[in-house]
Order: structure tokens, then C-alpha cells, then sequence
């Protein structure tokens, strides 16, 4: 990465004067660029302006305007623009902090918070910190979520960019609600001919020019299945003529979720989101979230369902006591002189990312709940697996993730919204060490790539200000009664090693070309009609290969007008039974959605299956292009007597089919010899 900084350096002085880099490249992804400006001129200190209805803090590089006390963004100033935000849309529809909530029960409401009371924090040269304070009281129920919301920014000195983060609570006497989603989000300018952003990246391999707003209106676009789906038939910019735009083609999982946004060509200017830590977004690291999309909007995700479902909604009671800080996380900003160096902006922002992740905790963060580096602690260890149908000897869990999390269940992990969460991964010889914990009650949970199911040890861990706590070496035993007689795919909690296949050549989006990136393509869950109309899947062990015949999720057919469930089978060879004995089916799920599995064994036509999972999950990854949702795990116990000699089968059924999105995606499947 340093390469990088010195050629971006050296690309971008080339082309400057001491008169104009300090207004032509503001970003500090190149620190040695930053300490020639501060030798060349001073940096201006921070100035807070405060009128009746707006606020704007000024450090000579930027300014951002918000209003009073509402403490909506209505304005970000930079490099000769006068607001990089959206001026054609309303005040409160440009820079905001919203949430959707219920009444336990009721029905959703959508809330653009706007604060009642303005403060100042903290007000020097060096940084400006302000509040803005919503309260709750009983004469408001129903109509506001019963929450105290105190929303903060902060700018410092010399930094090309501004820091939100919020502080909610809920008192033990307001009464219960439900919490759907909040996040900040961002409208930038999107006019056609004089300034706007055009260009978005949220991953190297996931960058481009995108749609116009007006190409998803009435007569230029065709929705597709769902609202958020549209193919684009009359567009613009004639280059994305029959592409298909689709907001969840760009979700990201939290890990990776550290900065996306845009670029505008004419100036060169960068606007990115940057989210240093994942502590206080729910569902830990796996979890997808929303990142950037047409609009241009950006938006910071820090609660949703997307990709979990209701499970992923927490319920707050009356008489419950909750306080958590959703951020901070970084508005920045980037700029230089030539517009051939545009694309830049992206790998300096990605530097600038990175320089973010090794501040935190940051150290300038006022707030009492935000601790400090130095008030919080360390847990560290090794995490060893014993499976013994693997090894006699225990196995460096490499790459496993070992975290804490709130107390729980094995896996409640991956639900959890209320808490904190703080995750490692353990290095070659299964060490981890998981740091900058804020001081709590947590359980230790991991996974381990290669392996089925979830460590979860029970034992509170006690984080107090400072503490380094040596957890010395800790045994998962993955669930295993036998040896492996075969198994279908890699345990990854993810789909991605099946076969997916080409999308339809009419529903194509040209950047997601990539291997990788093939499951975020429209409409492949269509494609299983095409492949199989008339008989489902059968796969044969020794002789099939998951790559290619194993479609990566099992969803219903369509014929006409309807869907019908479908029977996938599993055909293998089976000798020495042991029919006195209980065989393992274990089927780790990727992804459920109102979906049903059914296991019967050498009889597809029995009244009752073996196993039946019942309905499962809401998570509509097949819908929204996440290869993995919720992970589960069945275990199916197969009496020997259920086996024959030779020839059997394993028949899968996913009977659920009121819609093309009911459906499976499997992670594993192993099926296990009598001990």
C-alpha cells in the first residue's frame, strides 16, 4: 500500500503549483503530500458560525451547514463548489440520520430525525464538536419512537472531511417498540450538465458509471420482478442501453464494508463513507448491508433486517433499560486538478480508509459512552479444533473467526442487534487476539472455514477498562458422530462454490463480469427453470461434481403461470450397512427463505419425510443477490434399516412455492458412517 501512496503522490504533484494543491487535492490518503502543504501554509483552525436556523462548521477546507436544532445536513462546501449535496431537493432530504420503527405490533414508520435542542461540545481551533438532542416524553407516543436520539458531528483541523455519530437511549419507563433500520444517508448532485456524481465504487471489482435517477422513471427503464430491479430500455447515457440496475447488486458484508461512494468528473471531486469499526453494526461480520446506489446516494447502514429478516429486529420492553452508539464514522472528501486522474480519488480514498482503521478508537470523541483506547481491553488466545475423523491431533483453526459478542446462543451471533460485537481472525497457528473492547459482559463465539457449526462457550467474559485477558488455548469440537462417507460442497456458510450460472444475456449488469461477483447477477434463481423444466437436480456421488451440477439454490419451478415445489436427489452406493445404527445426514443451510426441507431416504412418495426443517427463515438473499443469508445447521438421524445394499437415495424437498423466492441455498452437506 505504500507503493500506492507514492505513486498517487507522485501523480498528483506532477501535475500541481504551490499556488493550487492546497485546493486541488484536500484528501490525506498521502501523508507525505499533507506535510509539504503544512510547511508551504499554516492550516486554518476550526470556526464554528452559528445563526438562528443554520449552523456551519468551517476549517478552511470544507464547510458543512446544518440546520438548527434540527441538525440535518443542508450543505457541504469544497474545492469551488458550493454544495456537493443535492440543492434541488429539500433541506431535510440532502444529509440525515433516519430510522424505521413500530409499535410493537403497529405498522412501520419512517423518521427523518431531526433534533430539538442545538449544543456545543467542544469549540477550538483544533475541533468543533455539536449536538443535537431529540428527547422523549409520554405526550409523544405513537408519534416518535421513544428514544433520546443526540446526534454529533465533528471536524478537525487540516481534515478533509466531517465525523458523525449518534447516541440512543431508551429509558425503563417509556413503553416497548420495535426497531426496523437506521443508518445516515446522502443525496449528492446529479445535474446533467454542469455538476454532478456519476461514478460509483464500492469494491475494486465493483466501480462504474451508473444510471441517471431519471433512467429508472416511467418509459425509461422496465421493473423487473421487484421494484427495486429495473432494466434500463431508454437510458441517458446510451453505453448502459439493456443493462439491469439493482440497488442490492451493491450490498456488501460488514468485514468488507469500510468505504464506498462517488466521483465527479467536472471538478474532480470524491464524496466516500468511511466506517472504521463494525462494533456497533448489528449482526457482526457476515451481516450485508446496503452500501451506495442510483440516486447517487450513500448511505452508513449501521441496523437492518436486509439479509436476516424480522429475527434480525430487535424488540425493546417497557422496563428495559437500553443505551448504544451507532458510529462515529467519516464524510470524506478528495479532490485534484486533473480530471484524466478522476479514477484516483477511489485508491486515495481506500488509503484514507485505512488510516481511519488504525485510529480507532479515536482519541478526540468527547462523549462519555465512547471509550477511549485506553478504557477498553484485550482478549486474546488460540483456537484449537479436535475432530477426530480428521486429525489424531488437534488443528490450527487458521482463518477461523473468533469474536465477542453479547451472552447468547451458538450462532445468536449472527441476530444480535442490541449489543456490541468484536471480531478477530485467528492466524496460521489458530492465535487471535480481538482488541479495543469496550468494557461489558460478552460470550467468546467463532467459526471455523472448513468445518461445520459454531463455538460458543457460555463463560461470561468480563472486559473491565485496560484488562488483557489471556483465554490460553480453547477446543472447538465441530459436530461429528461418524466418518465421512461423502460430502457436497465446502463448509464456508456461503453458496459461492456451486454452480451458478450465466444470467439471462437480456439482464445483464457488464461489472459484475467478475467470477466473484457472478451470484450478485439479476435473475438467476429463473435460470433453474430453464436448466431443469421438466425434472429436478440429481446428483451423483463419485461421479457429479458440485461445481457444475449442484445449482446453487434450490428453488421452485415455474410452469406458466405457477410454481411447483422441487425434489432434488442424492444418489450413491452404500455397502456394509450397519442396520442396527443411527447414520448422520448433516445439512448446514446458507440461506432459507419461507422455505421448507424435507429429507426422505430411498422413498420419494412417503407420506412423511424422515425430517422436515417446518418453515424457515426471511432472510430473501436469493432475491437480493447474497450467495449466504442466516446459517443453520440440521442434523438428520437415518436408521441403518432405512439404507439398502447398493443403490440409494436421498431425496430433498423444497416443497414452499407460492413465489419464485422460496427457496435453499445449502452451505454443506455431509452425510456420516455409523461410529
Amino acid at each position: 500500500m505504500k507503493k500506492l501512496a507514492d505513486r498517487l503522490l507522485h501523480r498528483f504533484t506532477n501535475h500541481e503549483t504551490a499556488s493550487n494543491a492546497d485546493h486541488h487535492w484536500t484528501g490525506e490518503g498521502t501523508s507525505s503530500l499533507r506535510h509539504r502543504q503544512d510547511r508551504r501554509m499554516p492550516l486554518q483552525g476550526v470556526r464554528l458560525h452559528i445563526s438562528d436556523r443554520y449552523v456551519v462548521m468551517d476549517n478552511g477546507i470544507l464547510q458543512v451547514t446544518l440546520s438548527k436544532p434540527g441538525g440535518i445536513i443542508t450543505g457541504i462546501k469544497y474545492n469551488g463548489v458550493d454544495n456537493v449535496l443535492e440543492v434541488r431537493n429539500k433541506e431535510t432530504n440532502r444529509g440525515y440520520w433516519d430510522l424505521h420503527w413500530n409499535e410493537p405490533g403497529g405498522k412501520g414508520i419512517f423518521d427523518v430525525i431531526s433534533g430539538e435542542t442545538f449544543r456545543v461540545i467542544v469549540e477550538t481551533e483544533e475541533q468543533v464538536e455539536i449536538s443535537f438532542l431529540r428527547t422523549w416524553n409520554p405526550s409523544l407516543e405513537g408519534k416518535y419512537i421513544p428514544l433520546n436520539i443526540d446526534k454529533r458531528f465533528i471536524m478537525l483541523r487540516g481534515s478533509s472531511g466531517v465525523y458523525s455519530y449518534g447516541i440512543y437511549e431508551h429509558l425503563k419507563e417509556w413503553p416497548g417498540f420495535e426497531l426496523g433500520e437506521t443508518r445516515i444517508a446522502f443525496k449528492l448532485r446529479k445535474d446533467n450538465l454542469i455538476y454532478r456524481f456519476h461514478y460509483m465504487a464500492v469494491a475494486d471489482d465493483r466501480k462504474r458509471i451508473m444510471p441517471f435517477p431519471d433512467d429508472l422513471c416511467k418509459g425509461r427503464c422496465q421493473t423487473l420482478d421487484y421494484q427495486e430491479a429495473s432494466l434500463l430500455t431508454a437510458p441517458c447515457d446510451p453505453h448502459l442501453q439493456g443493462e439491469v440496475d439493482d440497488k442490492y447488486q451493491y450490498s456488501c458484508e460488514n468485514k468488507d464494508l469500510r468505504v464506498h461512494g462517488w466521483i465527479s468528473f467536472d471538478p474532480p471531486v470524491g464524496f466516500w463513507q468511511i466506517t472504521p469499526s463494525n462494533e456497533f453494526r448489528s449482526g457482526g461480520p457476515l451481516k450485508q448491508n446496503l452500501t451506495s446506489h442510483v440516486g447517487p446516494t450513500t448511505l452508513a447502514v449501521f441496523h437492518s433486517t436486509h439479509y436476516a429478516g424480522k429475527t434480525m429486529m430487535p424488540r425493546f420492553e417497557c422496563g428495559e433499560h437500553w443505551k448504544k452508539v451507532y458510529g462515529p464514522v467519516f464524510i470524506y472528501l478528495n479532490s485534484t486538478a486533473i480530471r484524466d486522474d478522476s479514477l484516483f480519488l477511489w485508491d486515495d480514498a481506500k488509503i484514507k480508509m485505512m488510516a481511519e482503521v488504525e485510529s480507532w478508537p479515536y482519541s478526540f470523541v468527547s462523549s462519555e459512552d465512547y471509550p477511549k483506547s485506553e478504557e477498553r481491553g484485550t482478549a486474546s488466545g488460540r483456537l484449537l479444533v479436535c475432530d477426530r475423523f480428521v486429525s489424531n491431533d488437534l488443528i490450527s483453526a487458521v482463518g477461523a473467526y473468533v469474536g465477542l459478542a453479547p451472552p447468547g446462543d451458538a450462532g445468536s451471533w449472527q441476530i444480535e442487534c442490541k449489543g456490541y460485537q468484536f471480531w478477530a481472525i485467528a492466524d496460521e497457528a489458530g492465535y487471535f487476539s480481538i482488541e479495543n473492547v469496550r468494557p461489558g459482559e460478552y460470550n467468546l463465539y467463532a467459526w471455523v472455514p472448513g468445518f461445520i457449526g459454531d463455538y460458543h462457550n457460555n463463560t461470561i467474559v468480563s472486559v473491565t477498562s485496560g484488562c488483557k485477558i489471556e483465554m490460553g488455548d480453547i477446543v472447538y469440537e465441530p459436530p461429528r458422530d461418524g466418518p465421512s462417507l461423502w460430502e457436497i460442497g465446502i463448509p464456508d456458510r456461503k453458496a459461492s462454490e456451486f454452480f451458478i450460472p450465466d444470467p439471462d444475456p437480456t439482464l445483464v449488469n457488464r461489472v459484475l463480469v467478475h467470477p466473484q461477483d457472478r451470484f450478485r447477477q439479476y435473475g438467476l434463481w429463473k435460470r433453474y427453470t430453464d436448466l431443469y423444466p421438466n425434472d429436478d437436480l440429481v446428483y451423483t456421488i463419485g461421479v457429479s461434481d458440485y461445481r457444475r451440477d449442484w445449482f446453487f439454490a434450490h428453488v421452485p419451478r415455474k410452469k406458466g403461470d405457477v410454481y411447483e415445489g422441487t425434489t432434488w436427489q442424492i444418489t450413491f452406493k452404500h455397502e456394509n450397512i450397519d442396520q442396527k445404527t443411527n447414520y448422520k445426514l448433516r445439512v448446514a443451510i446458507a440461506s432459507a427463505t419461507l422455505a421448507e426441507l424435507q429429507v426422505r431416504v430411498n422413498d420419494a412418495e412417503a407420506t412423511r419425510p424422515l425430517f422436515t426443517t417446518g418453515l424457515i427463515g426471511r432472510d430473501n438473499s436469493i432475491a437480493r443477490h447474497g450467495i449466504h443469508g442466516v446459517y443453520m445447521l440440521y442434523t438428520v438421524n437415518i436408521p441403518g434399516n432405512r439404507f439398502v445394499q447398493g443403490d440409494n437415495t436421498i431425496f430433498l424437498k423444497q416443497p414452499r412455492c407460492n413465489g419464485p423466492f422460496q427457496g435453499i441455498m445449502y452451505d454443506y452437506i455431509r452425510l456420516e458412517g455409523a461410529p
